[in-house]
């Protein structure tokens, strides 16, 4: 994604999810929240040789200097986002096949343990941030990131993420978050776009 950032559309219709993910829920999530972090960033990089930089190279350059903290926050979370959306997809959800399964089996001890600790991720991060599948070092690995946080800094290959910030799932779920991350993945993974990124890994 290349400056001046705009909103990327989404892969489905709005009302695509429902009803795991609502309309109303996507109107805020995505035509607010994450537009928010477009609009912040173009303000951010303006006049700046950010300006002429990829996403992915601002969350490179910004991550961990405080001094650029707004940078990393509204850069990471455009990408967080997007990335978000493009792991879920209609009537998705359940086993994978092909190499992501092989690899979820050999190094995550089969679907079942995966998802067991991949909700567990999710579940266990304390406020917000998001739950990732990754490749790192050859290996898929469950991980937890706070806030902006993207294993993207971390040397690894993300898979799938959930969003367990509470605008993810408070208008369709309110405090019942375990119940919006087990549906995300029983019913909307897409293992497709895991295999995508696997091939790129």
């Amino acid at each position: 994604m290349a400056a001046p950032f705009t909103l990327p559309a989404l892969p489905w219709a709005d009302n695509a999810l429902d009803p795991v993910i609502s309309a109303n829920t996507m109107s805020f999530h995505h035509g607010k929240h994450h537009k928010a972090y477009v609009d912040n960033l173009n303000k951010l990089v303006e006049g700046t040789p950010m300006a002429d930089q990829s996403l992915e190279a601002i969350i490179q350059a910004s991550a961990g200097d405080a001094s650029k903290a707004g940078l990393f926050n509204n850069s990471a979370q455009i990408w967080n986002h997007t990335f978000f959306w493009h792991s879920m997809a209609p009537n998705a959800g359940g086993k994978p096949t092909g190499k992501v399964a092989e690899l979820i089996d050999r190094d995550l001890g089969g679907y079942d343990k995966f998802k067991e600790e991949f909700a567990k991720a999710a579940m266990g991060r304390f406020g917000s941030g998001w739950a990732w599948l990754s490749l790192k070092d050859g290996k898929l690995v469950i991980s937890s990131t706070p806030n902006a946080e993207t294993p993207l800094t971390a040397g690894a290959t993300p898979l799938l993420t959930i969003d367990v910030w509470e605008h993810a799932y408070y208008l369709d779920h309110q405090n019942r978050r375990a119940d919006f991350v087990n549906a995300v993945i029983d019913k909307l993974l897409n293992w497709n776009f895991a295999s995508e990124n696997l091939a790129k890994g």
